[in-house]
């Protein structure tokens, strides 16, 4: 059994997705520190041409806090202005007409927790692009926060039976490949390809690694599922 561990990202960049799909089991890393400034609440669009960075607005979020902690801001209108912007930047997509009803759906789902939004929106995403990678999050199963950096990967790997663990590529120094041989899982990272495609609104140079969001709208579903193909394992 394959497993990747992630912080949960919300409509994150294609690599997470293509994360997502080279394994069997994903687990959203959600009772760890709380990051300010990452990719939790935020990431980017093109709007008119121009990189746009949309952020989910959080209550009291701090890095004192684990993910599982944090809630949205009570003001429901930043997802309203969120599918306005949207819809403003990609009207004219090919895609729009079947990717904005989900977009809709991600962003409207009732919840005041940031986690569970990430989550419910991983697992539409995936029923769109017809994945059947198991989604978990480490609060529901684990038990296991006492144990800290490496040991804790370690200890998940075996509660779930695993014999792949794959990280992103950004790990390497992180983790020690014979230390996980010695416990009988395979340990590999995951490093993306280029991948390009026609953007809406873009004439000059493409903009890499935008959200999943502008891959859907520009791309249809056997397009964007090659695409997560484009990745080597070290």
């Amino acid at each position: 059994m394959t497993l990747a561990i992630m912080q949960p990202y919300f409509l994150p960049y294609i690599g997470y997705m293509q994360l997502m799909k080279a394994v069997d089991t994903f687990v959203l890393y959600d009772d760890v520190a709380f990051i300010n400034r990452g990719w939790i609440n935020r990431n980017r669009l093109l709007i008119n041409g121009q990189e746009f960075m949309f952020t989910v607005p959080l209550k009291d979020a701090s890095q004192n806090k684990r993910i599982s902690e944090v809630h949205l801001a009570d003001d429901p209108k930043w997802r309203s202005k969120l599918l306005k912007t949207i819809e403003q930047g990609y009207r004219k997509a090919p895609f729009y007409q079947t990717v904005m009803p989900l977009t809709e759906k991600i962003v409207n789902f009732t919840t005041d927790s940031i986690a569970d939004l990430v989550h419910f929106g991983l697992i539409e995403l995936n029923q769109y692009l017809g994945l059947t990678t198991e989604l978990v999050k480490s609060s529901s199963i684990y038990d296991n926060v006492a144990l800290k950096a490496q040991e804790r990967i370690l200890d998940i790997c075996r509660q779930t039976g695993a014999t792949q663990y794959i990280n992103p590529i950004g790990g390497t120094e992180l983790y020690d490949k014979p230390t996980f041989a010695e416990a009988g899982i395979q340990l590999n990272f995951i490093k993306s390809k280029k991948v390009e495609y026609h953007q809406l609104g873009k004439t000059a140079e493409f903009v890499p690694w935008l959200s999943i969001i502008d891959v859907l709208m520009n791309n249809d579903v056997p397009a964007v599922q090659t695409m997560l193909d484009e990745y080597e394992l070290w």
